[in-house]
């Protein structure tokens, strides 16, 4: 092999996601929502009511991950989905403020995060993100 598996880039990114997600789940661990439905959310605040496949392009989330997570939030009564060949996803009144309470258990992990890799870290973070797309 060309490469050792201890420097799999694939590995090692996905590891660091497994850790910083440990993070935002210590914040949300009241709520049964997951990192990526709360990442959906927030995005769904910011871009109003949206085509459920939008979302998955705007966060690089495969269609699956989307239209499973869209499932069990409208489950929940946390957003609403239009029938049709292109669904459109919103927040629910329940939504709406499910995510002001979020924002600052978000914020929370934020801040614990940001403590330890600071403004040198999300640089590099955002560089490494640049390269690879």
């Amino acid at each position: 092999m060309k490469y050792n598996l201890q420097h799999c880039i694939g590995s090692r990114l996905r590891r660091l996601s497994r850790i910083t997600d440990g993070y935002y789940r210590k914040q949300l661990s009241d709520f049964s929502i997951t990192e990526n439905q709360l990442t959906i959310l927030f995005a769904i605040k910011k871009m109003g009511k949206v085509e459920q496949g939008k979302i998955g392009q705007v966060l690089v989330l495969e269609r699956s991950t989307v239209s499973r997570n869209v499932q069990l939030l409208e489950k929940k009564g946390i957003i609403i989905k239009t029938t049709g060949n292109r669904p459109e996803i919103e927040l629910s009144k329940k939504g709406k403020e499910l995510v002001q309470i979020l924002i600052p258990l978000w914020e929370n992990a934020m801040d614990e995060l940001m403590d330890k890799i600071g403004d040198e870290g999300m640089l590099y973070i955002s560089e490494l993100e640049k390269k690879l797309r």
